[in-house]
């Protein structure tokens, strides 16, 4: 295991990290280790650790496990939130970068971040401005090497979290997707696996730099994953 890629997952709860956790397992070259505000079942045949510990806490977990990557699938939506402007900037914002900071302190030098398609600062849709926000304060943090994936909508079953209107725009993505072109791609929805297979093989990435990936380069990059996964 020494030469396996040390990663730690934060958003283990959600699909996009419910799946990392999924294709690590029977994985010896990936060593994962979760972070959680509160205990979760991890999926059968998972051999990781899992901390519980209070947020300000995380930065002391990653100092000691010292992983090569971070991967920060944390989120919620603006209806989970309240519609309250604050709580939803206390998870999707603050949360993603205080624990982001707290990995580059401590020397970790990998961040892969789940964000999502349209994110711009100047947005005048809330959810995609505070997206927008929340990237360019990770770019400022200036990871050796930093990964921020824009999915459109996320495709999956979700444990314990309801959401009609998403499961209504899920059974309807086959044909919208369908009228998604050109600029619009990005927009595409897209299975949670596909963007934790692109997340697992971006954080395996030594090269230095800052990176965007739109729908078609998480395709790209889930790709490779599964042909290293094959090999």
């Amino acid at each position: 295991m020494s030469d396996a890629l040390r990663v730690v997952l934060v958003g283990s709860t959600g699909l996009v990290g419910r799946s990392i956790m999924q294709q690590c397992i029977g994985r010896a070259d990936v060593r994962l280790t979760g972070i959680s505000r509160r205990e979760i079942r991890l999926p059968q045949g998972a051999r990781m650790e899992m901390f519980v510990a209070d947020p300000d806490k995380w930065g002391e977990v990653i100092e000691a496990v010292r992983p090569t990557a971070l991967i920060c699938a944390l989120g919620s939506t603006w209806q989970n939130s309240g519609q309250d402007e604050a709580a939803f900037r206390a998870v999707d914002q603050h949360l993603v970068v205080n624990t982001a900071r707290a990995a580059r302190d401590a020397g970790v030098p990998r961040l892969v971040a789940i964000s999502s398609a349209g994110a711009d600062p100047l947005a005048k849709n809330f959810y995609l401005k505070v997206k927008g926000e929340v990237e360019s304060e990770l770019t400022r943090l200036r990871f050796k090497r930093c990964d921020i994936l824009r999915p459109g909508l996320l495709r999956g079953k979700r444990v314990d979290d309801p959401r009609g209107k998403e499961r209504l725009a899920q059974l309807a993505a086959p044909l919208t997707d369908l009228f998604l072109r050109g600029k619009m791609r990005g927009y595409r929805s897209v299975q949670a696996d596909l963007v934790a297979a692109a997340a697992l093989g971006l954080a395996g990435r030594k090269a230095g730099g800052r990176f965007t990936h739109d729908n078609d380069g998480i395709l790209r990059a889930a790709r490779e994953w599964d042909k290293l996964a094959s090999d």
